[in-house]
């Protein structure tokens, strides 16, 4: 609108737009100027300074983080980080990024920065297990955290040593895209410091504890002369049941031919393997053990197949877990599995038998209920790796 003498002149609604927007864009400026300077720093040719991390808020750590990656192309799921970096002009997203992108003073700094983060942590979040390698934990310290959340800290631990996973693929997965993990030729469970055994015993009490179960993997030494009950193995999964089963023979030096056991039982500590073992050596409590526990697998992983299953059951499972299920329906008919590790899975049963020819009209009435109650489950359930991002 023009004014009687010729000046520009603004309606006041208008004006109060432009005022607001000019705010806006220095408010967004002003949001990110704490780590302005850090966006033209040569993360691949010049080291950081730890006193230059610390000094930093938490918040703009993870900033300098996204910085890092960002110059990569990489795509974050951390609202905070993706915003961040979509406001950026020299941000190009590349979802075909790897960590072997990264240099190697890139991952030194990238390290620094870690480390500054997790000094700020109230409580231990995934990722802060280096600081911990000689630093003892707290229940205080490690606060609360979800299932999925416990079972990376824990993991962390063996996985800055280079343990492999290969008996969970989401957890295996998560390390693969660390850029710090770098899997062993063969892990050694001695490589652990006193502190980091101590802290690994730590979460793993904390963690039964919060999921209420009476027994778990690694507890079979303390079985040795006495019974196991049905009650103590509810609320153990079917894979943690033949680990639990598995664990007595391991204790007896059994060697195993199928790899992800044998990978699994060859990271303990107490594991030593005895090439003249034989079954028949198991006797007394031991065998009564296995005989139970074997008892009640049979009962759960017949129950998919002849019990129809409720959403109440699923509820809080990952889709990780569904999915195993929903193969395990499957796998009962013999179903050749096309993801090389699932087949690999099901064929170290002893009750798989493959069958080329199976077809959807071998399942039972039940059975397909039971799939169309895991697949509406599945619409909805959260993927463990999408709870945590290192």
């Amino acid at each position: 609108m023009e004014s009687p003498s010729g000046a520009c002149r603004f309606s006041l609604p208008l004006l109060l737009v432009l005022v607001l927007s000019a705010f806006s864009v220095a408010a967004a400026q002003d949001e990110y100027r704490a780590v302005k300077t850090w966006e033209n720093f040569d993360f691949a040719g010049r080291s950081v300074a730890p006193a230059d991390m610390s000094a930093l808020a938490l918040e703009d750590l993870k900033l300098v983080r996204g910085i890092v990656f960002g110059k990569h192309g990489r795509v974050f799921k951390d609202p905070d980080i993706r915003r961040f970096l979509e406001s950026r002009t020299w941000f190009k997203a590349d979802p075909n990024f790897q960590n072997s992108a990264l240099n190697g003073t890139e991952r030194k700094n990238l390290d620094v920065r870690r480390i500054a983060e997790a000094q700020k942590h109230d409580t231990v979040q995934p990722g802060d297990m280096r600081l911990y390698q000689d630093r003892a934990l707290t229940r205080k310290k490690l606060g609360a955290h979800t299932s999925a959340e416990w079972t990376v800290l824990k993991a962390e631990i063996e996985a800055i040593h280079g343990k492999r996973f290969d008996d969970t693929v989401w957890l295996q997965q998560y390390f693969d895209e660390r850029y710090w993990y770098h899997p062993a030729g063969r892990y050694d469970p001695k490589s652990l410091s006193i502190i980091e055994q101590k802290n690994l015993q730590l979460i793993d009490t904390i963690q039964r504890q919060q999921r209420r179960v009476a027994i778990s993997p690694g507890d079979m030494e303390l079985f040795e002369n006495k019974l196991i009950s049905d009650q103590m193995l509810r609320g153990l999964s079917l894979h943690e049941l033949r680990l639990l089963r598995n664990e007595i023979y391991a204790r007896h030096g059994r060697m195993f031919k199928t790899l992800w056991i044998e990978q699994y039982f060859g990271g303990q500590p107490w594991y030593e393997p005895k090439e003249n073992f034989k079954d028949e050596d198991i006797s007394g409590s031991d065998k009564t053990n296995i005989e139970t526990i074997v008892r009640y697998e049979n009962k759960l992983h017949d129950s998919i197949s002849n019990k129809p299953i409720t959403r109440a059951l699923l509820q809080g499972l990952f889709l990780e877990d569904v999915r195993k299920m929903r193969d395990e329906i499957y796998a009962r008919h013999g179903k050749v599995f096309k993801d090389p590790w699932t087949q690999k899975y099901f064929a170290s049963f002893d009750w798989y038998k493959a069958n080329p020819n199976f077809t959807d009209a071998s399942l039972s009435a039940v059975e397909k209920g039971n799939l169309g109650v895991i697949a509406g489950y599945e619409k909805k359930a959260v993927t463990s790796m999408s709870t945590i991002e290192g």
